[in-house]
């Protein structure tokens, strides 16, 4: 302890020593040279922040004259890598930043304060004991170079040209090669470095050199050792702190959180408020009046027609909640302005981005650290999904007669689904988080444009696909109630508390609620009616009818889901997604089995908490999920297996067609091996389980683990084929089931689910065994392979594994990683 006493008062004295001014300091200072002076011979480029371009050297020089004053500072690419799978994309915003200049010496350091640990108190000293006791963060420091009354003059080059953005830190994750910044191959860019009056825009080029580059850069650049971008740097004046609004679990925003040491006991310390845009009315005593000044997105004009249409007619219906909440007008998209830049904080932005695969669309925002306050959104759409949503209604349709007439129900269709993107993306822009329980409430099972739709596909009478209702026009009424709890301008004199309270109250009346993507994404999550990508309020019900559905488009697919002079391979193309039009309604399905129905609630607002899905709801879900395995769904009409030859020159395979074990011919099995395992897996996940044992134990007239497997295997190993393709389906299927049953019994976190799982396997192998001798030569190898499989997992568990795993799906949301995080106010969508 005296050792550890005495290294602190060296430290304390050693640091005080080091910011003591010299004593020639104001000698030093006082041989600097003007502003004036030094910057005579360079461009000035006034604003915000007041910058210098000196052509000779290539540097930009930055004055700074706000010393000590708050301001934001954040990075954005405003060209990217094109890559989904990278995540470099054009648009992508970087973190932000509160930031102070202080002057010290010589030197002028960049520096962010703490704004996790707050002291929320009128006391400058409680204040400062919190600012006191954790650290802050220097980001940078420049050397004065010139000085003018308080301002001061930097060389902002080594600043600029640099790895702000960690891009090459994302290259490296990404497995895409070790890339270090060129430093002779960066330079400033200057048609998009301007000043306004409140904010200061710089931009960079900046080229990233490398070896062994990986698959996906090679794709996307070219020449793949030297990666070229642009990089963004914004300086923003902050505006005054705005009324911020408390958080409510169930109200469906993002925002800030903090610690407030300055709370009182009793009461949390944890402070959360929501993210919004300042929006105010008028007259806010008029239930409907204009706004002091009205929130304007602008869309890309690099939007082609038709989807520029539906992209302003998409982001438009938002004007309807605000419309709700008492304003007039209050919410516009423009096409933006000539010459104008999309990573101008003062506009919102809504882009149409490429990249060289299908992938994920965002909803993110520039805010005010400080507040949450939104003081830009910035909507990134991918370009791609648009035709997904077309190739989705081809395979589903198969329209094309003769080849090559037109088909206007397909683009209806794309446009229909990217028009409601739009407003889920701008939706998140706004400050609202998914709501995947919203496809389960209001008349009509849409309650919110905040869920991920899954296209709503009907039978005509006559048998055939109806793409007309696939999707929503309009927002949803529980945007309305959001809308109405972030931006509703209360009359001075209102208990806000108590009026945000009641708009929630009057909403839950309404069946209308909020749960959001920690209880959605998971496939072992729980709440029967919380997904990504279903319909309706019984999952099971809907579960039959895609299948229903499925059936009839797999029924007429073929050469119709491609145009003349294609090639007939193509076609694979359209049948991934139609072959797994259940797969997200699949795992709807699997959430109802061990499911718990649970809200967000809190002491006193009157929620039930939870109760338990009811044993006939499971097991109807259990009866949906075993169709999914049945061989007769799972074979492909052999009029398709017919005319499916292999990929042509200059066609070759990608990820998104079905995994072969046949080499370059099409396989007629792996699809079904695909599907099968996804409904195995999600019926068998290790929390579903621990859930099963748990619930039999709680009532025992709901289905327990034992049950659930002894059902599987009855529908699985009973199971009568039509024909030998079937019956090798079959094996297929039963080979996954004693897989993942292996699996479980290996990795269930439970004790309880290991030792039923490892009954289950030990009463399968028996039974295998049993019948060891009878049937056909494919059937007696297969009972072979399985007992062997069992045998050494229930003798050596360590080798079981080592052995070949089932293929991988094809992707269905965007190519990525489904858990990934950061929902609040970003979005990742199919």
């Amino acid at each position: 302890m005296a050792v550890r006493r005495w290294t602190w008062w060296i430290l304390m004295v050693f640091s005080t020593l080091l910011f003591l001014p010299p004593d020639n300091a104001s000698a030093q200072e006082s041989e600097l040279p003007s502003i004036q002076e030094k910057t005579r011979e360079m461009e000035k480029i006034d604003g915000f922040l007041p910058m210098y371009w000196e052509a000779a050297t290539g540097n930009l020089w930055l004055e700074i004259g706000r010393i000590g004053e708050e301001i934001l500072h954040y990075t954005s690419l405003p060209a990217g890598v094109g890559s989904n799978d990278i995540g470099l994309d054009r648009g992508r915003l970087g973190s932000q930043h509160v930031v102070e200049f202080h002057r010290i010496g010589p030197r002028v350091l960049m520096v962010e304060p703490n704004y996790m640990y707050r002291a929320d108190s009128q006391s400058e000293a409680e204040r400062r004991a919190v600012e006191d006791a954790f650290a802050t963060s220097v980001l940078w420091g420049f050397k004065i170079e010139a000085q003018e009354d308080e301002r001061v003059l930097v060389d902002a080059t080594p600043f600029l040209l640099r790895d702000a953005h960690d891009i090459a830190g994302v290259l490296r994750r990404a497995n895409q090669g070790t890339f270090s910044l060129d430093r002779d191959r960066s330079a400033l860019y200057l048609p998009r470095t301007r000043g306004f009056p409140q904010n200061t825009e710089i931009e960079v080029i900046l080229t990233f050199t490398g070896d062994s580059p990986g698959e996906w850069l090679r794709s996307v650049t070219p020449t793949a050792g030297a990666v070229s971008v642009r990089l963004h740097f914004s300086f923003v004046q902050l505006p005054e702190p705005w009324a911020m609004r408390k958080a409510d679990p169930g109200a469906g925003y993002g925002g800030v959180d903090y610690v407030d040491y300055a709370a009182p006991l009793g009461e949390p310390m944890t402070k959360r408020f929501i993210s919004r845009h300042r929006l105010e009315k008028q007259d806010p005593f008029a239930e409907l009046s204009d706004p002091v000044e009205p929130i304007v997105y602008y869309l890309d004009p690099g939007t082609p027609e038709p989807i520029r249409s539906a992209l302003l007619e998409g982001a438009r219906w938002w004007n309807e909640a605000f419309e709700a909440a008492g304003y007039r007008n209050a919410f516009q998209v423009e096409m933006m302005p000539d010459g104008a830049d999309p990573m101008d904080v003062r506009y919102n932005v809504i882009q149409w981005v490429h990249r060289s695969t299908r992938g994920w669309s965002y909803g993110s925002s520039v805010r005010d650290p400080r507040t949450g306050e939104i003081l830009k959104g910035h909507v990134t759409l991918g370009s791609l999904r648009v035709r997904q949503g077309y190739l989705i209604a081809e395979g589903l349709a198969s329209p094309y007669e003769n080849g090559d007439e037109p088909a206007p129900e397909l683009q209806e269709m794309a446009l229909a689904r990217i028009r409601q993107l739009a407003t889920h993306e701008v939706g998140h822009t706004l400050g609202l988080s998914h709501n995947y329980i919203s496809s389960a409430q209001g008349p009509d099972g849409r309650a919110s444009v905040m869920d991920y739709p899954h296209p709503l596909v009907r039978l005509a009478p006559d048998g055939t696909v109806d793409l007309s209702q696939a999707y929503d026009t309009g927002i949803g009424e529980w945007d309305k109630v959001a809308i109405a709890y972030g931006y509703q301008d209360f009359p001075e004199g209102t208990a806000q508390d108590a009026a945000l309270a009641q708009i929630l109250s009057e909403a839950r009346s309404r069946n209308l609620t909020f749960i959001s993507d920690q209880d959605a994404r998971p496939q072992g999550s729980a709440h029967p009616q919380v997904h990504l990508w279903d319909n309706g309020s019984d999952a099971a019900t809907e579960l039959q009818r895609v299948m229903d559905v499925r059936s009839a488009a797999l029924a007429r697919f073929g050469q119709n889901a491609i145009r003349t002079g294609m090639p007939l391979a193509t076609m694979e193309e359209a049948l991934v997604p139609l072959y797994l039009h259940h797969r997200y309604q699949t795992e709807a399905a699997a959430k109802v089995v061990g499911g718990l129905y649970y809200t967000y609630a809190q002491r006193g607002d009157g929620q039930q908490a939870t109760r338990s899905v009811s044993a006939q709801e499971q097991r109807r879900a259990l009866d949906a999920l075993l169709r999914t395995l049945d061989p007769g769904e799972l074979a492909l009409p052999r009029a398709v297996l017919a005319t499916l030859p292999p990929r042509p020159f200059r066609y070759g395979p990608h990820r998104e067609l079905f995994p072969r074990f046949t080499g370059l011919t099409f396989d007629a099995v792996s699809p079904a091996s695909v599907a099968a395992g996804h409904t195995i897996s999600l019926l068998l996940h290790p929390e579903r389980a621990a859930r099963l044992v748990q619930q039999e134990a709680l009532d025992s007239s709901l289905p327990g683990l034992d049950e659930v497997i002894d059902a599987l295997v009855q529908a699985t190993f009973a199971e009568k084929t039509q024909d030998p393709y079937e019956a090798e389906i079959s094996r297929v299927v039963q080979w996954h089931v004693a897989d993942h049953a292996t699996q479980l019994a290996a990795r269930g976190s439970m004790p309880q689910v290991r030792a039923l799982a490892t009954l289950k396997l030990q009463e399968l192998r028996s039974q295998l065994e049993g019948a060891s001798g009878a049937g056909a030569v494919e059937d007696r190898a297969h009972r072979l392979l399985l007992v062997s499989m069992i045998g050494r997992f229930l003798e050596r568990p360590h080798q079981a594994f080592d052995r070949p795993g089932a293929p991988d799906a094809p992707p269905g949301m965007p190519i990525g990683d489904p858990g990934l995080s950061g929902w609040e106010l970003t979005c990742s969508h199919r």
